[in-house]
């Protein structure tokens, strides 16, 4: 009986029809986040989620499962039925904890969930203790050179985009830099302001009271131009030239989710990029829209971590939650 059963949900579900664009969405959308409540993802699902809301008019309830560099969050989307109504709002870090960072196997968001939009994608901060006797990423570089044992760098942790910009800025320049990693940007930064490391690459909108009472200093801004919500500090690339490092973020779904629904999600959220309202909370996080289509933060989250990958595969870094 149990053998009749089974195949007779199985033949069920062959026959189930396709989820209906045109009824999406009838009921609560869950957003997942996979870090912790606070930071600048969780930041930005809110902000969506408030604007699927608006439109719509069902719940979008943003629930956090953080854990293993945004490998256990994202993964759980990435189990999800593909209705459209579990949505993944990731970063950097988080598809790099998933991606194997596997170099010689190039990675394919398209095979393990369904890009909807990219929500921003702001630089970081390089900032470091104001003890520290340097006014310009020159003097940076050529104190680190002087310095056998290297500079220290914090990070939000292994694999963090915080993490790679260092990694990257110590490719770039030859200089050896000892990495340690915290449990977030908080305590990193409070460990920066009372000299017990020497650098960071952190987020602006966290260190920009800092930088403007000189508790620390901003040597950078790790875009390839300067950005307007810092327009005194230089771009990293102006002395180190080519060097780029910013952290997007961006909302995904779970593999083979409709294209009518990822186009219908996408739509709305672009539509939203265009208003005031939108902008000024991007404001808050040193961030300017910049919407692509599906198709396009597809690309751009391969060629992101491709580069990311070998990076990490070149200085033999064992990120956490890997496959």
């Amino acid at each position: 009986m149990s053998l009749r059963i089974a195949a007779l949900a199985l033949s069920l579900c062959a026959i189930a029809p396709p989820v209906s664009a045109a009824d999406y969405p009838d009921h609560a959308i869950k957003m997942i986040v996979p870090f912790a409540a606070g930071g600048g993802t969780d930041v930005l699902a809110r902000i969506i989620a408030q604007n699927l809301n608006s439109k719509w008019g069902q719940p979008v309830v943003v629930e956090n499962q953080p854990g293993a560099s945004g490998a256990i969050g994202t993964r759980a989307v990435m189990k999800a039925p593909p209705d459209g109504y579990t949505l993944l709002m990731a970063s950097t870090g988080a598809l790099m904890a998933v991606s194997g960072a596997d170099a010689d196997r190039p990675f394919d968001v398209n095979k393990v969930l369904s890009p909807i939009v990219v929500a921003a994608a702001p630089p970081y901060l390089l900032v470091v203790s104001p003890t520290l006797p340097v006014k310009s990423t020159a003097d940076l570089v050529r104190l680190a050179k002087e310095k056998p044992e290297g500079l220290t760098f914090g990070s939000s942790g292994v694999g963090a985009a915080s993490h790679l910009s260092g990694l990257l800025f110590a490719s770039a320049t030859g200089i050896k830099l000892l990495h340690i990693p915290y449990k977030g940007t908080g305590p990193a930064v409070t460990d920066l302001l009372g000299g017990r490391i020497d650098m960071m690459f952190a987020p602006g909108p966290v260190v920009q009271q800092f930088v403007a009472s000189g508790q620390l200093k901003a040597l950078g801004v790790t875009d390839t131009r300067r950005s307007r919500f810092y327009p005194d500090v230089p771009a990293v690339a102006e002395g180190v030239p080519g060097y780029e490092s910013v952290g997007w973020f961006g909302l995904l779904a779970p593999p083979h989710t409709p294209p009518e629904i990822v186009k219908q999600l996408n739509e709305v959220i672009v539509a939203a990029m265009g208003t005031q309202e939108f902008r000024d909370h991007l404001a808050t996080l040193g961030a300017e829209p910049k919407p692509q289509t599906p198709e396009q933060f597809g690309r751009y989250i391969n060629a992101d971590v491709a580069k990311w990958s070998k990076l990490v595969k070149d200085n033999d870094v064992q990120l956490p939650g890997g496959k």
